[in-house]
């Protein structure tokens, strides 16, 4: 599914070609090595420290689709491995979530994708439902149930749906043009002469 829907693209790559601001700030992180994710998303805005609005986003959620949650950053354990396996079975492709996490170890045995501002056991309640598909602001980045999330070892970006199949073309191209880079660093160049950067200039006495 990602590479279907990126290109197989990581994240840098998509957010230097899309040339907008759409790289969620630092803090989002995978809860387990190795965890990367694409697709469209299905937004999820509740209440720090309650998990009800997951439960019935899980519910809601049509297959193939990204969770993601505003949660407020609450460092509590709103999302684990019951959550987990019940997203599976509904066909849901991986949660990007402004909260904490836990049971990471068994996110991880379950090959499910989380990225999440913190891991922590601490409890939740479950008295607020939330609001589901509704637009949001992920850690600085608008985000509408239906556009492009990608996540991966380096952040979390967020292409508009109308957008992102020509961010993926340009991103195509950028891959290619850094091969040729890279081939011609190897071959002796140095990427001061590739960039076209200033030298340093040298100092008389």
């Amino acid at each position: 599914m990602t590479a279907l829907v990126t290109g197989g693209h990581s994240t840098a790559t998509l957010y230097e070609a899309s040339a907008a601001d759409c790289a969620c700030a630092p803090g989002l992180r995978p809860v387990w090595p190795g965890a990367r994710l694409a697709g469209p998303a299905y937004t999820v805005r509740g209440v720090g420290g309650d998990n009800l609005a997951l439960h019935h986003a899980v519910a809601a959620a049509p297959p193939g689709h990204v969770l993601v949650a505003d949660l407020q950053g609450a460092a509590c354990g709103h999302w684990g491995e019951v959550l987990a396996v019940a997203a599976q079975a509904r066909g849901l492709l991986g949660l990007v979530v402004d909260g904490g996490v836990r049971d990471t170890v068994e996110l991880a045995e379950l090959d499910f994708p989380v990225f999440a501002s913190s891991v922590t056991v601490f409890r939740t309640t479950k008295d607020h439902p939330g609001a589901l598909g509704a637009p949001l602001v992920l850690r600085g980045v608008p985000v509408a149930t239906g556009d492009l999330i990608v996540a991966d070892a380096d952040g979390v970006v967020c292409l508009p749906r109308d957008v992102a199949p020509s961010v993926v073309a340009r991103a195509d191209e950028r891959v290619a043009k850094e091969r040729d880079i890279l081939g011609r660093i190897r071959d002796g160049h140095t990427t001061l002469d590739l960039y076209g950067l200033p030298t340093r200039r040298r100092t008389t006495r």
